[in-house]
């Protein structure tokens, strides 16, 4: 399985247009730093290829990957699909992008496909513009995606987006993780962008992964506020910190797993700068922070 990562922040993307945290300050002066919101791509054969959410950059990181470059027919794209881990503005408005008259399959949950059809009615919206099949996925139960790979969805979170407000839209299944495996090589890749807390559950799914690209939002859950950024904890927004006792890094160093990979990281998070203490002690850990143009092969 080759996977390339095509992005690396949260909603809002580095820098945020209207923020001036020392982060984004820094990624303004240095523009070599910055990074756009996240996303993978995963093939089983290198030919054929899945994005995980559709990002508002979408249209720039397929023009800065190789191999997600249309051809070799005038209007032939690589692109497949894309694996929908929730409904959020950042991991579905480059649905919007991804138009003029592709044939794609988009993968969500049904309360996700149903708030992209009644609240963000993105279905509608594109229905004249693309050739788009939409294919609820049930949670624990695999699908298909090619010869090659499979992908099952596991539950990481319930929490709607702000949008979706007292619709009426039920149901439970709002935030999921991806499960892929090749197999012909036996790879496993877990996708894991949100991550209220690290249960049972969550361990089951990555125990054995190969790779795992996780929630790396905030380093610690009053992140926020301790930079004057807003008032919400981290784990009000559904994202469980990095630091600390219960944060996520202890836990994801000790896995067997032979890449970790923060991902879907804020712009008040100090791992984004390289020469953070932060940053060091992930590195120590054998943890990396994603970045685009990081590929990775299992």
């Amino acid at each position: 399985m080759f996977i390339h990562c095509l992005g690396a922040a949260a909603g809002g993307g580095y820098p945020q247009w209207n923020c001036a945290c020392a982060g984004c300050r820094k990624a303004r002066a240095k523009p070599e730093v910055a990074t756009t919101h996240a996303g993978i791509a995963v093939s089983g054969d290198g030919e054929q290829w899945l994005l995980l959410n559709a990002t508002p950059d979408v249209h720039h990181q397929i023009a800065a990957d190789p191999s997600l470059h249309p051809g070799p027919g005038i209007r032939t794209t690589p692109v497949a699909g894309v694996l929908l881990t929730d409904a959020e503005f950042d991991h579905t408005i480059g649905l919007l992008m991804l138009r003029e008259e592709s044939s794609l399959t988009v993968y969500g949950t049904n309360p996700v496909l149903e708030a992209l059809t009644r609240r963000f009615p993105v279905r509608e919206l594109l229905s004249d513009y693309a050739d788009l099949s939409w294919c609820p996925v049930d949670i624990g139960k695999p699908v298909d995606l090619d010869d090659r790979l499979r992908a099952t969805a596991f539950l990481t979170g319930s929490k709607p987006p702000r949008y979706v407000g007292g619709s009426g839209l039920g149901g439970s299944e709002w935030e999921v993780g991806f499960r892929l495996e090749d197999k012909v090589t036996g790879g496993t890749l877990v996708y894991a962008p949100t991550l209220p807390r690290w249960d049972e559950e969550f361990t089951e799914q990555v125990a054995s992964a190969d790779c795992v690209f996780l929630d790396g939002t905030f380093w610690t859950d009053d992140e926020m506020s301790r930079q004057g950024a807003g008032s919400r904890t981290g784990r009000s927004m559904g994202h469980m910190p990095i630091s600390g006792e219960d944060g996520s890094a202890r836990a994801l160093a000790a896995l067997p797993a032979k890449r970790k990979i923060y991902t879907h990281i804020n712009n008040t998070n100090p791992i984004l700068d390289e020469d953070s203490k932060e940053r060091r002690w992930l590195t120590g850990l054998g943890i990396e922070v994603g970045r685009a143009g990081l590929e990775v092969e299992i």
